[in-house]
């Protein structure tokens, strides 16, 4: 995701790219499937095209080998890194194979395609794919799981690897089955407290993350010094949030499933946010906008109704949208005015996690690139390459192994020329990926609807759990 985002995309597309994150090939050929022709495809082409975003079943190849490797993903982020792979790192790979990749967009319209895929099986089934943080229990955990190989199946010596690169553990835990690992990620998308630099100063007295922490109550696990400080920004004229949704964020990460023994269950980590709601609204501690919507983009540019303190998210939140257009230079909108530090309570949002299918005729070539994207700590590994923004991703992202990261220049002018990479290590290192189910992206929809109309006056607390449950009830089997 790059400038993508300030497309004409809809609401939900940009959230469900956000989350992902998307970017482009770089540098190596590419043949488009129908087309009859070869471009070479650079970061200026996504970047300025909104037509990879809006296709559905896109089909690429990269290579030109005889063998042919199937790639399915709903993001071009993969697409780009294999196909930097073959031009930069390893041009004999793309003489033994050609990869095929199917890149469709959009969970509603992959899933059911990459499903049908596995299922069906045959020469066009993916050998390598790839799922979000909403839906990769599915593949890992869950009713595709079968499909997914075993890292060890494919040669990978990936328990020694994981120790030496020191992969953050929930990206770890999420993508096992059994105990065994099928899936890892090339992002690690662990959280911190994103605030404004200019408001610490003046409400707290201290603009540096260790005072801020200590004001916010940061790792306490609760909100309770947090709504203290929310408290002495309303007296000063600003508001904590933005809205409900960026602490639901940190909220939804519970340290227990909504399934629990088959029983809808409601960890109290996601019950309080039906509190935390409440209280932004009936206290004026917000400026009451939905994530994604322009009024969230402009607390983040420092026009909305009021200044807004703090944001919640990974690193993509601020490289891919924070960091937009109208303020991407010193002396625009806010620029230079964010700094991160630990928050509250531990969390993460969003993340890619990549596959391969059990039984590939492939296995050698596949491990050698989920080696290399996931695993590598070298300088020529995706994981460096990508923390220091050196193949063209357009910023320094954060990433699974924390070897890469502390050896990797984390320092951002958009962020006061801050290192951020320390403070995102921790954040990965606080969260965890035990809480989730399958079923969680409609789950967590249905309870944010019940949480909002509470917070609304619209129902009263008892009625919107159960109008949650039986929202749940009437249209999810478990």
């Amino acid at each position: 995701m790059k400038k993508v985002i300030a497309s004409a995309l809809s609401v939900a597309m940009v959230a469900a790219i956000a989350a992902g994150c998307t970017t482009t090939p770089t540098d190596a050929t590419v043949s488009t499937e129908g087309s009859g022709s070869e471009t070479a495809a650079t970061s200026e082409d996504v970047e300025t095209s909104e037509s990879a975003a809006e296709t559905v079943g896109e089909e690429t190849t990269i290579g030109t080998g005889p063998e042919v490797i199937n790639l399915w993903t709903f993001t071009n982020e993969v697409i780009g890194m294999v196909n930097y792979y073959v031009a930069n790192v390893n041009p004999e790979f793309g003489t033994k194979y050609t990869v095929k990749c199917t890149y469709i967009n959009g969970a509603e319209n992959y899933q059911p395609a990459v499903d049908a895929a596995l299922v069906a099986g045959g020469d066009s089934a993916p050998d390598l794919y790839c799922a979000e943080a909403d839906y990769i229990l599915k593949y890992t955990q869950g009713d595709m799981s079968r499909f997914a190989a075993t890292y060890k199946s494919l040669g990978i010596d990936v328990d020694t690897k994981i120790s030496d690169a020191q992969i953050a553990q929930y990206t770890v835990d999420i993508g096992s089955r059994d105990g065994e690992v099928v899936a890892l990620g090339y992002q690690a998308t662990g959280g911190a407290m994103i605030y404004r630099a200019s408001i610490a100063e003046e409400v707290f007295g201290s603009a540096e993350p260790a005072d801020v922490e200590a004001v916010v109550g940061a790792g306490t696990g609760n909100w309770d010094k947090f709504w203290e400080a929310a408290a002495k920004l309303k007296e000063k004229g600003y508001s904590v949030v933005s809205g409900s949704g960026d602490m639901w964020n940190v909220c939804k990460n519970a340290g227990q499933p909504w399934i629990v023994d088959g029983e809808l269950t409601i960890a109290p980590e996601r019950e309080a946010f039906l509190d935390i709601a409440k209280k932004l609204k009936d206290e004026d501690l917000s400026n009451d906008a939905p994530g994604w919507d322009t009024a969230w983009y402009n607390d983040m540019m420092g026009i909305g109704d009021r200044g807004v303190f703090c944001f919640f998210g990974p690193a993509w939140l601020i490289n891919y949208v924070m960091v937009r257009d109208g303020q991407k230079a010193e002396g625009e909108g806010t620029y230079g005015d964010w700094r991160v530090c630990t928050p509250p309570v531990g969390f993460f949002w969003g993340g890619t996690w990549l596959m391969a299918r059990e039984g590939t005729a492939h296995a050698e070539a596949v491990a050698e690139i989920i080696e290399w994207v996931t695993l590598d700590t070298s300088e020529t590994g995706l994981q460096y390459l990508w923390a220091n923004d050196l193949m063209g991703n357009g910023a320094k992202d954060t990433v699974a192994s924390a070897v890469v990261m502390g050896k990797s220049d984390g320092t951002l002018a958009f962020c006061g020329g801050q290192n951020i990479f320390p403070t995102f290590i921790a954040g990965n290192a606080n969260a965890s990926g035990k809480g989730m189910t399958q079923y969680d992206a409609t789950i967590n929809t249905y309870f944010t609807d019940a949480a909002n109309q509470y917070a609304e006056g619209n129902l009263d607390r008892d009625a919107a759990i159960e109008t949650f449950k039986t929202n749940v009830a009437d249209n999810l089997s478990f």
